[in-house]
């Protein structure tokens, strides 16, 4: 389980099919192998480490939905570790299950400070968007700001910006999502037999 508080951005240093590994610094402090960890919201097993970066194997269904198939050295990824149990809980609740990959759309400034990104989404999955509900991009929770059937925005603010790699994307690119799992049981237990 994780929040969507991004605890740094790392950067890949090696991708190679299913096997990644990734320069950080401070979610190394009190790792172990077989530790979750969410690179980009993708949640993974860590494999491997040593003093100043770690490797986890993605397997192929997650890197046909995710923005991982994609990975090259040197592109910079959100990460977080698995919530401690006795930890605060200052995001939303996030599985690190990614459902699938949004588009880029459009950066647009919004007053002094912030920023507005628009982005495409799935059509299966826009339906799980909903406006002020909340959404992991990237792994960062964030709250939806608006959507349709297609789209949908939020806003960075400078803090976000400056400690996720959100701010550092083109239109054209592509990000992970993960939707409001409740959504998904309501429509589920809602479905007739």
């Amino acid at each position: 389980m994780f929040t969507g508080i991004v605890e740094e951005v790392g950067e890949i240093v090696h991708a190679q099919g299913g096997d990644l590994t990734v320069k950080a610094r401070a979610v190394l402090e009190g790792m172990r192998l077989g530790d979750s960890i969410a690179v980009n919201g993708a949640c993974l097993t860590v494999v491997q480490f040593d003093a100043g970066s770690f490797s986890v194997n993605v397997v192929a269904e997650t890197l046909r939905r995710t923005n991982l198939e994609q990975a090259h050295p040197g592109d910079r990824v959100n990460l977080e570790r698995a919530m401690p149990a006795d930890g605060r809980f200052g995001g939303h609740m996030v599985q690190g299950h990614i459902e699938g990959a949004a588009e880029v759309v459009a950066l647009v400034p919004d007053g002094p400070d912030d920023l507005i990104v628009r982005y495409r989404a799935p059509r299966d999955l826009a339906r799980y968007i909903v406006r002020k509900g909340f959404i992991a991009v990237d792994g960062a929770s964030l709250t939806v700001v608006d959507c349709n059937d297609e789209e949908f925005s939020v806003a960075l603010v400078p803090y976000t910006r400056q400690h996720t790699n959100l701010a550092g994307h083109n239109p054209g690119d592509r990000v992970n999502i993960e939707t409001d799992v409740l959504a998904r049981y309501v429509e589920r237990l809602l479905r007739p037999e």
